[in-house]
C-alpha cells in the first residue's frame, strides 16, 4: 500500500492519486477510467474512485470494475468539507486514488478542473484522437495552458489508429504534457448505453465483467501496466464535519430499489443509517407487499423500460396508495415522481396506469431532456439537487415551490405536495440539509 502517514502531521495522508478528465463528454473517460480499475485490482492493488458530479450510472460501473466503494464529488452539490473529508478516508486504505470527471475540464461551476485544483490532484487528459494528428497536441497544449493553477500528468490518446499516428502527436506535444499512452480503437471494451447514459451494471454484470477485463489488457498493451509508480503523490487533509444528529432514531423507511428504481447515492442511504433510521428495501416490480415502515422513499431509475409489469402488480399499488392516504411521509424523487402519477407513456408510446397519488401524467420525451443542479427550497429547509430526466409531465395539480437553478434565473423543476408526498424531478443530496431531509421522512 502507498498510502503513507505525512511526518509530524497526523491530520494529512499521502497517497498517489489521478484526475481522468477529457475535453469534452464521449471522450471515453469512464472506459478508461473503469479499465484503469481493473488493471489496478488485478495487480492487488486498492483503488478507491470518485465521480465528478451527480451521476449516478458511471459510479456503477466503477464499483464493479474497482471492488470499491465509489462516491460523487461535488463541491456545490456537497460542500468541500465533504469532498475533502471523503478523499482524506480513501487516501488512509488506497494504493491509488482515480477521480473521473464530468463533461468537459473547464465546463461547470464548479468544474472538473475546480475539483482537481482545489485538492491538488494531477489530471490525465483522456482524448479521442480519430481524425487528427497535430491538432491533437494543439487542442491539449491549449487546455494544459488554460489556467495555471492545475497541474497535467499527461495525455492518454484514445482511439489512436497506428503507430505513425502516435509518433505525429507525441511529438507535436509540449515539453509539459507527455504521452501516457496511446490506445487503439477496441469494440471490445466499450461500455453499454441507453437515453440517460451509460447502463446500469447490474443488467449487464457478466458482459460488463468480461469488457473490464478486455480492458485492463487493453491497457496492460499500451504500456500502462506500471502507471501505479508514475502516479505522483498527493496531500490530502483530514476535514472539520459536523456531527449527524440521531434525527431518525427508530424511523423505519421502506426504500424502492429494483430494475426501474436503482438511482440511489450510497452518501444519502448512509446518512438515513446515521440518524439512526432503520431501512429496508422492496421492489415495486416484484415485491407483493411493502415492508412495515413509517415512510418511504421512492428513488430515480428507469420506470419506463418497466411501466408494464409495475402496473401488473397492482397488490403493490393498493398498499401503497394506502400508505399515503394514511398521511404516511413518501419522498418521490424523478422516476419515483413518475411513478406517483395516474399514468406513465413510454417510449413506444404504450400509456400504462401508475399509483394515482399525484395527479398528472408522465411521458418519455425521447432524446429530448433536462438537467442541471438545482436548490430545492423546501418547507423543511433548502437541500442541493440536480434534475436529470428525458419526460414530462402534464395535467399536474400547482406546485407548492420550483427548484432554483444554479445559474440560471428561470424556474426549475416543479415540486408537489399531497398529504405528506413530496415529489419531484429532483434527486436530492440528502447530506446538504440533513436537518431538512429528517423532516421529510419524519414530519412533525
Amino acid at each position: 500500500m502507498n498510502t503513507v502517514l505525512v511526518a509530524n502531521h497526523p491530520e494529512t495522508v499521502s497517497c498517489p492519486a489521478l484526475f481522468l478528465a477529457a475535453p469534452a463528454s464521449g471522450q471515453g473517460k469512464t472506459t478508461v477510467s473503469a479499465a484503469l480499475a481493473r488493471m489496478l485490482k488485478r495487480q492487488g492493488k486498492v483503488v478507491r474512485v470518485f465521480k465528478t458530479g451527480p451521476d449516478y450510472l458511471d459510479p456503477q460501473i466503477l464499483h464493479q470494475a474497482s471492488g470499491e466503494p465509489v462516491e460523487q464529488l461535488d463541491m456545490w452539490m456537497a460542500g468541500e468539507a465533504y469532498c475533502q473529508a471523503k478523499l482524506f478516508e480513501a487516501a488512509r486504505d488506497a494504493d491509488l486514488i482515480l477521480i473521473e470527471g464530468a463533461m468537459g475540464l473547464f465546463d461547470g461551476e464548479p468544474s472538473s478542473a475546480d475539483l482537481a485544483a482545489r485538492f491538488g490532484v494531477p489530471i490525465a487528459l483522456v482524448m479521442d484522437v480519430k481524425g487528427m494528428a497535430q491538432t491533437a497536441a494543439a487542442v491539449a497544449s491549449g487546455l494544459v495552458n488554460f489556467r495555471d493553477d492545475v497541474q497535467f500528468a499527461g495525455l492518454i490518446a484514445n482511439n489512436c489508429g497506428s503507430e505513425r499516428h502516435r509518433q505525429l502527436i507525441e511529438d507535436a506535444l509540449p515539453e509539459n504534457l507527455p504521452l501516457l499512452a496511446h490506445l487503439a480503437r477496441s469494440e471490445e471494451v466499450a461500455l453499454p448505453e441507453r437515453h440517460l447514459g451509460l447502463v446500469q451494471a447490474s443488467e449487464v454484470t457478466d458482459e460488463l465483467e468480461t469488457r473490464l477485463n478486455n480492458g485492463a489488457d487493453w491497457l496492460e498493451q499500451a504500456g500502462l501496466a506500471d502507471l501505479i509508480e508514475r502516479v505522483p503523490s498527493v496531500d490530502f487533509h483530514m476535514a472539520e464535519t459536523p456531527a449527524v444528529p440521531e434525527l431518525l432514531k427508530g424511523q423505519r423507511i421502506a426504500i424502492a430499489k429494483d430494475e426501474a428504481f436503482s438511482f440511489i447515492y450510497d452518501a444519502n442511504v448512509r446518512l438515513l443509517e446515521e440518524m439512526g433510521a432503520e431501512l429496508s428495501f422492496f421492489s415495486p416490480i416484484h415485491s407483493d407487499s411493502l415492508p412495515v415502515a413509517d415512510a418511504l422513499w421512492l428513488p430515480g431509475g428507469y420506470p419506463e423500460l418497466h411501466a408494464e409489469k409495475m402496473a401488473k402488480n397492482q397488490p403493490m399499488i393498493e398498499q401503497i396508495q394506502a400508505f399515503h392516504q394514511s398521511g404516511n411521509a413518501i419522498l418521490a424523487e424523478c422516476g419515483g415522481f413518475l411513478y406517483c402519477l395516474e399514468t406513465l407513456t413510454d417510449l413506444d408510446e404504450q400509456q400504462y396506469p401508475m399509483l394515482g397519488i399525484l395527479t398528472g401524467h408522465g411521458a418519455m420525451r425521447g432524446k429530448r431532456g433536462c438537467q442541471g443542479m438545482q436548490t430545492a427550497p423546501l418547507p423543511e429547509g433548502e437541500i442541493r439537487a440536480h434534475a436529470h430526466h428525458r419526460s414530462r409531465s402534464s395535467d399536474t395539480d400547482e406546485p407548492i415551490a420550483h427548484g432554483r437553478r444554479q445559474r440560471h434565473p428561470a424556474p426549475g423543476e416543479a415540486i408537489y405536495r399531497s398529504k405528506n408526498l413530496t415529489a419531484s424531478y429532483l434527486h436530492l443530496f440528502f447530506p446538504s440539509n440533513p436537518e431538512a431531509v429528517a423532516k421529510l421522512f419524519k414530519p412533525e
